[in-house]
């Protein structure tokens, strides 16, 4: 599958829009339209009731160390600015950005590709943003224009090894930018901010100055005792959170895959540190089940353990759940969730101090006493254990997915073309969207074969009869083949037809998308059909 392809059906049938198209967009924001909300509101329901609402707490599910409970909150997107300060985003959440002085463009510098080459007595590197196949294509264009080459010269052009990020290269007086016809005018990599800022208030002065949260996280931290005052839960367990999030990325891209704004789906796993080691791998392994089976083919999905120049400042060990996209090189992967084992870092840095940017370690600062000088909230934010009386700071697991990352995986996964007979016999393409019945946006759909002889109302009752079970759709427009389509490019699991036959003996069609099956069913059993086939699917 080519991404356009994709790209184009997301458009044609409603599943995401560019945002505030009809003004040319704004880079790094997405709609989702009828159908995408539908699909995406499937995968977070999907998410939590797996995850908090249908767990068990007197049990311990496959593979967990013992029995454990969840919870949820919902909490604010803007949070007081200190929140930012002792988490270390305020220091440390940032990218490193280079600028072209000719284009007048930025550049994410690890997102900046390039390949050295060498021709008519001089070397220098040539970049693109492009990855893969486009991306040596793109090089070789720019490098024969630069030397004023035609294609057929090309084997004039000497390169010296692969593809590799700018972030190798140490000279930029040697480097031609993305988009530049000179070189040396990238300028240096510097420190970019991600933390989207905004103010409270009228006065609009730096005083009162905030940010846009740029991840769900630390509104569980903040809350963690007002979860323990306010509920029962004891050691171990779980807070769950769904909301949006903001981040000032410098090059969005890949469709939804990098955007400014998006959707997370988060847990903070609180436990003893003795036994966080052990909650770890469960949690690794046990997200990672849940996209296989949800649909996610296990041969373009990936589980990988961070080296330890790639762990975060308060990570002890993290792995990455990575999905093959298309838009990747072959053999890449993109992210769609982190598994991170942050210790008592961040419950720490809220009770009592910073991260300092240099050190790295965290910082105490002490009074003319000796005492600690609180630079996080001076509260208590430790666990006391009634049965032993022990209190500690707990350990903290965190998964962290993101809905619109997962959400174009189970679209990219869900791609599919093949060849169906037509109303003739003869071989026609089809497209079809394969989600999993639980993501799909309508679990059945209804036509009636012709709009006439009573078929319409016959089906406009069995379509009244599922929408209060399930999520259906009703269509008596164009031709039969062309509803079934259709319902195949968004997924539909299955239709329902009332034909000539259901005049007289009272049975329907019911037709499965994937396999082209049909059967027929009694009319007035259409919702325990549908109910079967989705058994254990919901």
């Amino acid at each position: 599958m080519e991404m356009d392809q994709l790209v184009a059906l997301c458009k044609r049938r409603g599943f995401l829009f560019q945002s505030s198209e009809i003004y040319g967009g704004l880079n790094g924001f997405w709609d989702y339209g009828p159908m995408g909300v539908e699909l995406k509101r499937n995968v977070r329901e999907a998410w939590w009731r797996d995850m908090v609402t249908a767990h068990n707490e007197q049990t311990a599910p496959a593979g967990a160390p013992g029995p454990y409970e969840m919870t949820g909150l919902d909490c604010a997107i803007i949070m007081h600015p200190q929140v930012w300060k002792c988490s270390g985003h305020y220091d440390l959440f940032h990218d490193f950005m280079v600028d072209c002085r000719e284009s007048k463009h930025r550049y994410r510098h690890d997102q900046v590709w390039g390949r050295w080459v060498e021709a008519r007595g001089q070397r220098f590197f040539v970049t693109t943003e492009a990855l893969g196949h486009e991306g040596l294509e793109e090089t070789e264009q720019r490098a024969l224009k630069f030397f004023g080459l035609r294609a057929k010269n090309a084997d004039e052009l000497v390169w010296d090894g692969p593809l590799v990020s700018l972030t190798t290269v140490d000279d930029s007086a040697k480097v031609l930018g993305p988009e530049a016809k000179a070189l040396g005018s990238l300028t240096e990599p510097r420190e970019f901010n991600l933390m989207f800022k905004t103010y409270i208030g009228a006065l609009g002065g730096e005083e009162s100055a905030a940010f846009l949260r740029p991840e769900t996280a630390q509104g569980i931290f903040v809350n963690f005792k007002n979860v323990l005052d306010s509920t029962r839960v004891r050691l171990p367990f779980g807070i769950a959170q769904v909301g949006k999030s903001f981040r000032n990325e410098i090059t969005p891209r890949n469709f939804t895959f990098r955007s400014r704004e998006f959707e997370q789906m988060e847990i903070e796993f609180f436990c003893r540190p003795g036994e966080s080691p052990e909650w770890y791998r469960y949690w690794r392994d046990r997200r990672f089940r849940w996209y296989v089976e949800l649909g996610l083919s296990s041969d373009r999905l990936r589980l990988r353990d961070h080296e330890a120049a790639e762990l975060s400042h308060y990570s002890t060990g993290t792995a990455d759940i990575e999905y093959a996209f298309p838009f990747m090189a072959q053999g890449e992967f993109g992210e769609l969730e982190g598994i991170a084992h942050r210790g008592d870092f961040d419950l720490r840095s809220h009770m009592e101090g910073k991260l300092d940017p240099k050190t790295r370690p965290l910082e105490v600062e002490k009074d003319e006493h000796g005492q600690p000088r609180h630079r996080g909230s001076g509260r208590d934010l430790s666990y006391f254990d009634a049965d032993t009386k022990e209190r500690f700071i707990p350990h903290v697991i965190e998964p962290s997915a993101g809905a619109d990352r997962a959400t174009l995986a189970f679209l990219c996964e869900a791609y599919c073309e093949d060849e169906v007979p037509d109303e003739n016999g003869k071989p026609t393409k089809r497209t079809l969207m394969k989600f999993h019945p639980r993501l799909a946006p309508y679990k059945a759909a209804v036509f009636p074969l012709v709009r006439k002889d009573g078929m319409p109302e016959v089906a406009q009752a069995i379509y009244a009869e599922l929408k209060p079970h399930f999520n259906v759709f009703y269509d008596e427009k164009s031709a039969a083949g062309r509803r079934y389509r259709r319902q195949d490019e968004i997924g539909t699991p299955y239709c329902i037809t009332v034909d000539g036959q259901t005049l007289t003996d009272g049975t329907v069609t019911v037709r499965d998308r994937d396999s082209l099956r049909q059967w027929r069913v009694p009319k007035d059993a259409c919702v325990d059909e549908i109910r079967r086939l989705l058994a254990g699917e919901l």
